[in-house]
């Protein structure tokens, strides 16, 4: 049995991870840490890490950057692995994330999707054949309430494709103000935000007359809510480490 405290717990996401939680049985909901501290179901909900009752196996977090310090503050002093799912982080916090990951078990992806992790693996096998042939263009849509774009997961897709290409690539976010032909060394990055939108993310390899165009959609977050918890089940018994969804997959 795995008994996992949800960062986030009153959020959209963490309702969704703990509903996913409930229809397992080698798992559980021990706590919840949330501002908002009214519970919903038969485990307690505080407002920092410190203030948890029980030592979780495993946290899986799904709040927001500004929670990283004592997320990672509780797990190094009580070696309690834990599961990052959310986006918006800040280098430098990116590189508190990876220090951690020496003294503890850290998974970190920025997307638990098993669909979005399986189209990197797409996106860099089409890197690798078509190389500097084709242009590159990533357009990534989300729903009108997220505040970072573009996505921790277009970012992730084009570092993939950009370290099988060697890094050779620079990224352009906006082309307004840019009076100039597209430069070879570029992946375009353009964000859209409307609606309800869960999540779609569309690369395309753009030749001389033909497109080749991979995408995902997301029809809801269940989707990643079904990665965190494996990913906390995989990551509870790991030593310390960086790890992330192709070490769960087995790539």
């Amino acid at each position: 049995m795995t008994n996992i405290a949800i960062c986030g717990a009153n959020g959209k996401m963490g309702k969704n991870v703990h509903a996913v939680i409930k229809e397992r049985e080698d798992c559980k909901t021990v706590a919840g840490i949330d501002l908002y501290t009214e519970s919903y179901d038969d485990f307690p909900i505080v407002k920092t890490p410190a203030e948890l009752p029980v030592k979780p196996d495993v946290i899986i977090d799904f709040s927001n950057p500004a929670s990283l310090d004592g997320l990672l503050e509780y797990c190094l002093s009580t070696g309690t692995p834990i599961v990052i799912a959310s986006t918006g982080y800040s280098d430098e916090q990116i590189a508190q994330i990876k220090k951690a990951a020496e003294q503890i078990p850290v998974f970190f992806t920025f997307n638990m999707s098993l669909g979005i992790n399986l189209l990197v693996n797409l996106a860099k096998k089409a890197a690798s054949i078509l190389g500097d042939q084709f242009d590159i263009e990533i357009v990534e849509k989300h729903h009108n309430q997220k505040i970072d774009a573009p996505s921790g997961t277009a970012i992730m897709l084009a570092n993939a494709i950009n370290e099988t290409l060697g890094n050779s690539k620079h990224y352009v976010y906006d082309r307004h103000s840019r009076r100039q032909k597209r430069e070879k060394s570029e992946i375009g990055m353009h964000a859209i935000r409307g609606g309800t939108i869960v999540g779609e993310h569309d690369i395309i390899f753009a030749g001389n007359d033909e497109v080749i165009t991979l995408s995902h959609s997301a029809a809801s977050k269940s989707v990643f809510a079904v990665g965190s918890v494996n990913a906390a089940v995989f990551v509870k018994d790991q030593p310390a480490g960086l790890y992330d969804m192709s070490m769960l997959i087995g790539e």
